[in-house]
This record gives C-alpha cells, sequence and structure tokens, in this order.
C-alpha cells in the first residue's frame, strides 16, 4: 500500500509532461500533513486544471487517504516565479 507522499508523486508523474521534475516534501506538524509539490515548467497549470479542478481532485483524494488514518492532509503547490507576470509564489 503506497504512503500519502509516495500515492501524489505517482499520480503527479502520470499527469505531468515532465514526470523527473516532480517532487514532494512531507511536514506533519499539530495542524496535520503538509505535502508540498514542485513541478516542471509549464506543468503547474496541468497540475491545476480549469478552474483548479485538478488541484481540488488531488486534495478530496489525499484527504481521503489521510481519512485512513486520522490525518489531514494539505497539498500546496510551489509555483515558480514567471518572469513579467504578476508574482504569485505558492497556491494554497
Amino acid at each position: 500500500m503506497l504512503q500519502d507522499k509516495e500515492l501524489l508523486e505517482e499520480i503527479l508523474k502520470a499527469m505531468v509532461k515532465q514526470p523527473e521534475a516532480v517532487q514532494v516534501d512531507r511536514n506533519v506538524d499539530e495542524m496535520g500533513v503538509l505535502l508540498s509539490v514542485k513541478v516542471g515548467d509549464g506543468d503547474a497549470g496541468i497540475v491545476i486544471g480549469k478552474e483548479g479542478r485538478g488541484i481540488q481532485a488531488l486534495r478530496t483524494i489525499m484527504n481521503t487517504v489521510g481519512r485512513r488514518v486520522n490525518a489531514r492532509v494539505n497539498i500546496k503547490l510551489l509555483v515558480p516565479e514567471l518572469a513579467g507576470h504578476t508574482r504569485r509564489s505558492e497556491i494554497d
């Protein structure tokens, strides 16, 4: 059985154009589990999806997995800065 971090990595690698660039870091604190995600250039839009449906679906899946062990699982997508665009470094 895949754990939360490994499961998210496998799903993301299947979604993006640059699977080798997928990185997931896992941190646990009193609020629950935080999975910080980095993807390759141009892949953030694929992960976010139309109207945020992609990232929301991932969050739903990971929360369902977390419920099995009574843990709240959050995903933070770290988006690289784009030259000439309004800075928005994180999608929460």
